[in-house]
């Protein structure tokens, strides 16, 4: 992430493979080289309702791993309720998302940091609305992706199906990141060594089961550089 102005999509292999804890690997990683750093998560589904608003734990991580933490409309621009598929969440709620006011929040982010770690919400095809998908998210705004493979039985299958879907949407794919989401998960380094020769970009790190972002970040040098 050379260009001193770069943001990046985080997109993942499925839902719950830990694309959130892989991004705030990545925040504590960037600011610890020395640049400022935000992320955001411009949709979220599961949101809970408190005394300043809805909110999303994700989008909260987020918020805290960041450089002089931004305001949470600009991290979480679209806050839906139900825990369901953004589209159905958001017809619950009443509401039709569009890229509008996340871009406008993701312009403010941008201004202010040297860095943009923007996470997408399930896999690279979840819808947002009709016609729209959390692809659109990168190839509108033209951000490279890192994929997220959470490492258990299936991650192949699951892992070269989006880096291809992301290369035929014409996505600069900038590598890839195991998650070790589980900690009995059997042949892991085969596992790794076949995602290594497969996959069409290259890891940039590879995450241990149950260790802090912060604690965690020295994995993802190969991120920064």
């Amino acid at each position: 992430m050379s260009d001193p102005t770069r943001a990046v999509f985080i997109a993942g292999t499925d839902t719950g493979i830990g694309k959130t804890h892989a991004a705030c690997t990545l925040l504590h990683a960037l600011r610890a080289a020395g640049y400022s750093a935000c992320g955001m998560k411009p949709v979220a589904s599961g949101c809970v309702e408190t005394v300043d608003g809805l909110r999303n734990d994700d989008a909260l991580a987020l918020q805290a791993a960041s450089s002089a933490p931004p305001a949470y409309a600009l991290v979480n621009p679209v806050a839906l309720r139900d825990p369901l598929s953004p589209h159905l969440a958001a017809a619950h709620d009443g509401v039709r998302v569009s890229l509008a006011p996340m871009r406008a929040a993701f312009e403010q982010l941008r201004a202010g940091h040297q860095r943009v770690v923007v996470e997408g919400v399930g896999g690279w095809l979840v819808p947002l609305a009709p016609g729209l998908f959390a692809a659109d998210i990168a190839k509108q705004w033209q951000l490279p992706v890192i994929l997220v493979v959470g490492l258990r039985l299936g991650c192949l299958n699951h892992a070269l199906l989006s880096a291809r879907a992301i290369v035929a949407d014409g996505c600069d794919l900038l590598g890839w990141i195991g998650n070790r989401v589980d900690p009995s998960m059997d042949a892991v380094e085969e596992n790794l060594a076949t995602l290594r020769d497969l996959l069409p970009a290259p890891c940039l790190g590879v995450l241990p089961y149950g260790l802090a972002p912060a604690a965690a970040a020295s994995h993802l040098a190969a991120a920064v550089d």
